[in-house]
Parts: structure tokens; C-alpha cells; sequence
């Protein structure tokens, strides 16, 4: 008898064991950088330091300068998307950039004009079945809901697809920074 609890005892040591790394495996799956070269070369960097965007120092400048806000999008405190740039920028007090980057549209697009953050949800299947995360909402059109989102696996969605979805994807980081960027009610202006 002694045996076969010590072989229960075992097995269940060893399940638990198993639970734990699957469960470190997947906090460090969530935690890790899209691209772990990107994230060598930057830790490498001679500087060492990161700026609010969580860019290493001087990255998200040369962004900025190489893409500037555009001029009709206001002022303020926004998040600005522009639709042929098919870029987002994420705009602080005093008018100052402290995040831009690359998105991909999704097939149905907002009119443009200021809209508002109306809902989040931190994780959720996408209206093409991929799941995303942070997803920032802020219309509908013809019942499609449109915001931002980024997919857990990283991948991007093709607009031509033939679908009619409202997902407006990013990179999993640049997800982050609009989620920690926009509350409910924070100011979105859509730009040609």
C-alpha cells in the first residue's frame, strides 16, 4: 500500500510541477518583446536608457521627425490616426508626441473627424476570429465596431481579405502603449 501512495504522491508532484512552468512559460510569452533581435541590438545600445515610450532614448525622436503630427488634427491631449499614413500617433500635453507608429488598417475604415474612446477590453476574440489584445474602440460603421488592437501571436490581417472587420492592428508594444494611453472618453481624431 505504501508504494502505490508513494506513486500518487509522485504523480501529483510532478502535475503540479508541470502546471508551474506552463504557467511561467506563459507569463514570459506574454512579457517578451515582438522581436527579441531588436530587443538585443537595443539593449546593447550604448545609452542603455528608454524614453516614456518605452523606446530606447533617441528612437522614438527620430520617429517623430520623420513623421510629424498632422497639422489638421488638433490640439490637445489625442490619439491621432491617419488613415492614408496608415500611422498613429499618441499626442500629450502641450502637443508633444510621445509615441507614432505603423498600423495596419483594417477593411472598413472611419469617416474622418474627432471621435472618443467608448470601450476597452483587454483580451478578446477579433471580428476575424484572431484574438487581440488591448483593443480600444471608438466607433461603428454600417455595425461594424472600429478601434485599435494588436493580435496575441503578432500576426496582422490583410484588408483585401474580403472581410468586413473594424480591428485596426499594431505591433503587440505599440498595443500596450495605447491601451496605458487611452481611458474611456480620451479624444480620437481620424485624418485623411
Amino acid at each position: 500500500m505504501a508504494r502505490s501512495n508513494s506513486g500518487t504522491i509522485v504523480a501529483g508532484m510532478t502535475a503540479a510541477a508541470l502546471a508551474v512552468v506552463g504557467f511561467l512559460a506563459y507569463q514570459a510569452s506574454v512579457t517578451a518583446p515582438d522581436d527579441l533581435s531588436t530587443a538585443r541590438r537595443d539593449s546593447s545600445a550604448s545609452s542603455g536608457s528608454a524614453d516614456r515610450s518605452g523606446e530606447p532614448a533617441g528612437q522614438q525622436g527620430k520617429k517623430q521627425q520623420a513623421h510629424p503630427v498632422p497639422a489638421a488634427s488638433g490640439s490637445g491631449v489625442r490619439i491621432v490616426y491617419a488613415l492614408g499614413e496608415r500611422r498613429v500617433w499618441l499626442v500629450g500635453e502641450d502637443d508633444k508626441v510621445i509615441r507614432t507608429y505603423a498600423v495596419v488598417p483594417s477593411s472598413v475604415s472611419p469617416a474622418p473627424g474627432q471621435y472618443a474612446v467608448t470601450s476597452r477590453s483587454a483580451r478578446i476574440a477579433g471580428s476575424d476570429g484572431v484574438p487581440v489584445e488591448h483593443v480600444v474602440r471608438f466607433t461603428a460603421v454600417d455595425g461594424v465596431v472600429v478601434g485599435f488592437s494588436a493580435a496575441v501571436d503578432g500576426s496582422m490581417p490583410d484588408p483585401g481579405a474580403g472581410q468586413k472587420t473594424g480591428g485596426i492592428r499594431a505591433k503587440r508594444a505599440d498595443g500596450k502603449a495605447l491601451w496605458t494611453f487611452a481611458a474611456i472618453g480620451t479624444k480620437i481624431v481620424v485624418v485623411a
